[in-house]
Formats: C-alpha cells, sequence, structure tokens
C-alpha cells in the first residue's frame, strides 16, 4: 500500500475513486425516453424503454452496493421513474 498518491502523466491513478454506474445513466435516459415516446403516442416503445428503465436501474442498485461505484441514489430514481413511467404509458394507451 503506497504512502503516496500515485500520479501518471499529470493524472491521478489508483485510490477510492468513485465512479457512476453506466447501467443506472442507461436506466435514468430510458425512464426520460419512454416518457417521451408515451407522449407522443407511440405506447408500445414507452412500456417497452420503462421496463428497461426498471431493470437497469435494479442492476445499477446492484453494482452501487460496491464502494467503488456511485449511483445508488440514481438508481433508485430510475426506478421509481420506470415505475411511474410503466403507468404514464397505460394511461396513455388507454386514453
Amino acid at each position: 500500500m503506497a504512502l503516496f498518491p500515485q500520479y501518471r502523466n499529470d493524472a491521478y491513478v489508483g485510490g477510492n475513486v468513485q465512479v457512476r454506474s453506466a447501467a443506472s445513466i442507461v436506466a435514468i435516459l430510458c425512464a426520460l425516453a419512454s416518457f417521451y415516446f408515451s407522449g407522443q403516442g407511440r405506447e408500445l416503445p414507452g412500456f417497452l424503454l420503462a421496463l428497461v428503465a426498471i431493470v437497469a436501474g435494479m442492476v445499477g442498485g446492484v453494482k452501487a452496493l460496491s464502494p467503488r461505484v456511485s449511483g445508488g441514489m440514481l438508481s433508485i430514481a430510475a426506478v421509481v421513474l420506470g415505475v411511474i413511467a410503466v403507468l404514464f404509458a397505460i394511461v396513455a394507451l388507454i386514453f
């Protein structure tokens, strides 16, 4: 274990650097795209994107349990947005 920070090409290397989970970012983008498609009258793609948002949010939440990965709150928000997007797609399909 090094006592001094390690630098390579003027960039910090190693340590406890947290990165965002790509799954949580994908989940948020899918949830937002689901709202867009459902609002445009394309309920099936909106519904499918909402399901992808829920699954990706859960995967991001599991990955966020690692101390090296952040994005747990982002994953929870994605799952909540995905559930709301599913309801929105169903309501848009009915009306």
